[in-house]
């Protein structure tokens, strides 16, 4: 099997999800989920080659012309992207197999969330910055059909619409980003860039393309100011949460940063962006966090301070930094995936999400509780899970950072602070604090509920215990793959006694202390909010984008005001005074004009057109002015006869007379002539007409006299009867060198001859 092969399997299950899922019935998530597992193992069996220091690559021919293939690259990074992506992604179909058996559109929704997979992997194994753009997109479109879900309740509608918005704008930023990095280069294909990473930092394009890409990670991955989507999107049902915001979509901007940071990375600028934007999204995430009550929002402000983490991390660049990055992407995946999934067995076993509300669940699902305890013990940094690892590497980092240690060390002491008092509160409060009267008795979760957040946690919990057994291979390809300069970090749970124990010691002391006083904790934080941040961002989103439409509509009743004469008028003017600009700065138009050539009788036609004219524009009788225009047209036709334009003279003679037959029984109904317009009226009319005739006049005697090379009507008179077998040449033009556009023209008076008669026909059973 091949990455290629793969990805087109997922896309056309996630295609016959909707029309096989009612034959699967409960069946649905398990079979569903043999296709990610299977992925799964795939890449396994290539993570020991990939260790080996090898490189996988694939490419497929899209667009030649550009240098676009669909390449794939497969190294450390992205084995252990996509092992995140599949594993949890086989757990997330089993369980949202089982919790949306209730729920209408079952099939579509497994199909959106395959889909999403899909997507997500094509984003991770990407070769080729073009092809990562794509899936990229489908990424953002799938999520916006994933989050509104519930499309019926305005929340979830408004909550997709941001996410699309902000994602969108981004991968706009993102592509223009991707374009100005591969000008230097002359490719898009990353194996190419890696090669020479350096060429795109001595060209003046690094800034403005850095900006773009940023800019595209920052909303991907929800970084300040962008944060606040990413609570909002927990309107999706649980199992969107646990995949698309804790384990996989949002990771997506990380990924991206992270990937890149060879080539764009190493630089001051780079350092000072990421370490400033995720060290403050870090902390707000955490602070936000804290007088939340609804469990998943709790577990989306965690989410959205990990990913400051991240930033953070990548942006410092150190040896201990990426190190530290990588092991707690893999984290971070692990207990957020279990949380978030635990979050929705809460809410579907007990009615409710609200922590106030909750208490007393261990002696209902002690198996639960055990597992979510689990996860939070590693969300918290506690031994012996892969969570204290990972913040040990984080305090490491932060003592062996290369600029502002302390302040980084002070936000990541508060971050983990925080972690820890959420810890304590949502297991000693959800599951053995006091018992409220639920609504409905809560129970254990079905097993199908319980597998995927058991292995997940279970995962964590040997990964912890055995780091250099199983944690390392899978890690330690993907550190060096992304910091080409640095080791992997030998992992161990007991790295000594070091600053870094140290600072998780007193992290744990002020976790339990903030939890001891978490009335006050709570009150004081909610204070602050109150006082100094009580402006949502969600909501200065919402009233921006109201004002945005506000000016648009306005606007578009100013544009678009529904007077053709006047949208006529302007693309007239604007198009003759562009054109005369034109004419004025090219070189001086030479107009040979020999009117001694010119028959005397066609001079007479000449004369007596530009009379007709005239006479039409100065009469104030309607059938003068018709029969002028009749003049005119008849005038022309002439001319055209006598230059042996026959096929157009008799188009011309039936246009004219059709003209006039269907004017003259308007002009019956009509009322008597009026003055509608005003003197200043007629004379801007008449300089708009004057501006386009005397253009087209000079454009058209220019023509005649310009020498462009061989003129395209040798080419007619050669194959018209060599090759198209006609002896007419115009008719072999319409015919077959313009036959598609005959076709769509003939296309156009059907389509208005059924119109029309549609019309009479309605009209007559209206009026029987």
């Amino acid at each position: 099997m091949t990455t290629g092969l793969f990805i087109t399997l997922l896309l056309l299950l996630s295609f016959l999800a909707p029309f096989t899922r009612k034959y699967l019935r409960g069946a649905a998530g398990w079979i569903y989920a043999i296709f990610p597992l299977a992925g799964l193992i795939y890449y396994l069996t290539l993570l020991p080659a990939i260790n080996d220091g090898r490189i996988i690559l694939e490419s497929y021919r899209w667009i030649d012309i550009y240098g676009i293939n669909f390449s794939f690259y497969i190294d450390g990074f992205s084995i252990l992207f996509s092992l995140i992506v599949l594993g949890i992604g086989t757990f997330i179909l089993i369980y949202a197999g089982k919790y949306m058996q209730t729920y209408p559109m079952q099939g579509r929704f497994m199909a959106y969330l395959i889909l999403f997979m899909a997507s997500m992997q094509g984003v991770v194994v990407s070769g080729n910055l073009i092809t990562l753009f794509v899936f990229w997109e489908l990424t953002s479109i799938s999520s916006y059909m994933l989050i509104g879900y519930y499309h019926e309740k305005p929340e979830a509608r408004m909550a997709a619409l941001q996410a699309l918005l902000i994602t969108g704008f981004g991968g706009l930023a993102l592509l223009g980003g991707f374009i100005l990095l591969g000008i230097p280069y002359g490719t898009y294909e990353l194996s190419a860039i890696f090669a020479n990473p350096d060429v795109i930092k001595q060209s003046p394009l690094y800034l403005p393309a850095l900006i773009l890409i940023l800019i595209g990670a920052f909303t991907k991955s929800a970084q300040f100011p962008f944060h606040f989507w990413l609570p909002g999107a927990m309107a999706a049902p649980s199992p969107v949460s646990a995949f698309l915001h804790s384990a996989t979509m949002v990771k997506a901007g990380v990924f991206l940063l992270a990937r890149l940071s060879p080539v764009m990375g190493g630089t001051e600028l780079w350092h000072v962006l990421l370490t400033v934007f995720g060290g403050f999204t870090m902390v707000a995430g955490a602070w936000l966090s804290i007088t939340q009550t609804d469990l998943k929002r709790i577990l989306a402000y965690t989410t959205v301070s990990a990913l400051g983490t991240l930033v953070l991390l990548i942006g410092t660049g150190t040896q201990y930094a990426m190190n530290a990055a990588i092991i707690f992407l893999l984290v971070h995946a692990l207990y957020k995936g279990t949380l978030f999934l635990m979050a929705g067995n809460i809410e579907k076993m007990s009615g409710t999400r609200d922590i106030n509300k909750l208490g007393g669940l261990y002696k209902s699902m002690p198996f639960a509780a055990i597992i979510m305890t689990l996860a939070l013990v590693s969300m918290a940094g506690i031994p012996p899970m892969l969570g204290f690892i990972g913040k040990e590497l984080i305090y490491e980092s932060a003592v062996f950072a290369p600029t502002a240690k302390y302040l980084i060390l002070i936000a990541a002491f508060f971050t983990n602070t925080v972690l820890v008092f959420l810890s304590l509160r949502l297991s000693l409060d959800v599951f053995w604090g006091h018992r409220p009267a639920y609504t409905k008795q809560p129970y254990e979760p079905y097993f199908a509920l319980l597998v995927g957040p058991f292995l997940l946690v279970l995962g964590s919990l040997l990964l912890g215990l055995f780091p250099k057994m199983l944690a390392e291979p899978l890690t330690g390809s993907a550190i060096t793959a992304i910091s080409p300069g640095h080791d992997a970090v030998g992992l161990k749970l007991w790295h000594g006694l070091n600053m870094a124990l140290l600072l998780s010691i007193l992290t744990l002391i002020a976790g339990v202390l903030a939890y001891r006083f978490k009335v006050v904790f709570i009150g004081y934080s909610g204070g602050i909010n109150v006082r100094y941040f009580a402006r949502e961002f969600a909501k200065g989103f919402t009233s921006a984008m109201d004002a945005f439409l506000l000016y648009t509509k306005t606007q578009t009743k100013r544009i678009q005001h529904g007077y053709h004469r006047y949208y006529l008028m302007t693309v007239f003017t604007v198009a003759s005074v562009l054109v005369w600009v034109m004419i004025w700065r090219t070189d001086p138009i030479v107009l040979e004009l020999n009117f001694s050539e010119m028959p005397l009788n066609l001079v007479a036609v000449l004369v007596l057109i530009v009379a007709a004219a005239l006479s039409a524009v100065v009469s104030h009788s309607r059938v003068i002015a018709l029969i002028a225009m009749g003049v005119i047209g008849f005038g022309i036709t002439i001319i055209f006869i006598a230059y042996s334009g026959v096929d157009l003279a008799i188009t011309m003679v039936m246009v004219e007379v059709l003209m006039v037959i269907l004017a003259v029984a308007v002009l019956y109904h009509l009322p008597g002539y009026q003055k509608y317009s005003e003197t200043g009226a007629r004379m801007r009319d008449g300089l708009v007409a004057a501006l386009v005739g005397s253009f087209m006049m000079v454009l058209v005697l220019h023509a005649g006299t310009s020498q462009m090379g061989v003129p395209i009507s040798d080419f007619f008179k050669e194959t018209s009867y060599t090759e198209a077998f006609g002896r007419n040449i115009v008719n072999v033009i319409l015919v077959d060198y313009r036959a598609l556009d005959t076709l769509g023209e003939i296309t156009v008076i059907a389509i208005a001859a059924l119109g029309i008669f549609s019309m009479i026909k309605l009209t007559k059973k209206v009026k029987s």
